[in-house]
């Protein structure tokens, strides 16, 4: 995208930004680990939508359903916001994205124990994937490295921000400069 085409950060939004994830993180450590609690409700909902969804294109397929339920609803709204070019809402979507792998990555490394309640009731998704896989042993390698990446994620896109309103900040000292 051209740069010019993100809204620009200032100081005072990127205090906002920042207070809104101060708020997060709070959230986020007085939860229990891998499930951000009000947050992860919601993405159980969509979790749980994206079974039957899915489900009417492939049987087989359904069970992968609720994962991709989960991850498309804010990949669907960091696109949006990527194309408005409003990069604050963008990166929060971004973070609500890899917010959700750490939520994976917790029923990722139950899929052997199979101790978590199951939302639908049904078959525990991932013990289903990981046995069709044959890396129901890995399981919790596997999630291991899903937090990692979800941890990473959110980084990056707290990085990005402070980025972002870094060049904002030195191309609007740049402005006044050609004046």
């Amino acid at each position: 995208m051209d740069e010019s085409r993100w809204e620009k950060i200032t100081g005072w939004k990127l205090a906002g930004f920042a207070l809104g994830l101060a708020a997060f993180a709070a959230l986020l450590c007085a939860s229990e680990p891998g499930f951000v609690f009000g947050l992860d409700h919601a993405n159980l909902l969509f979790h749980e939508a994206g079974h039957p969804f899915v489900g009417l294109f492939s049987n087989r397929l359904e069970t992968y359903g609720g994962t991709i339920g989960q991850l498309v609803f804010p990949v669907l709204l960091a696109v949006s916001f990527w194309r408005k070019g409003q990069a604050l809402s963008f990166a929060a979507s971004v973070i609500w994205f890899f917010e959700n792998w750490l939520n994976i990555a917790r029923y990722m490394a139950d899929a052997r124990a199979l101790e978590l309640p199951l939302g639908g009731g049904g078959d525990h998704d991932w013990n289903t994937i990981f046995t069709r896989w044959n890396v129901l042993q890995y399981d919790l390698n596997i999630a291991g490295t899903m937090k990692f990446i979800g941890w990473a994620g959110m980084f990056a896109a707290v990085l990005w921000v402070g980025w972002r309103w870094w060049r904002d900040r030195n191309r609007a000292d740049e402005s006044i400069e050609q004046f």
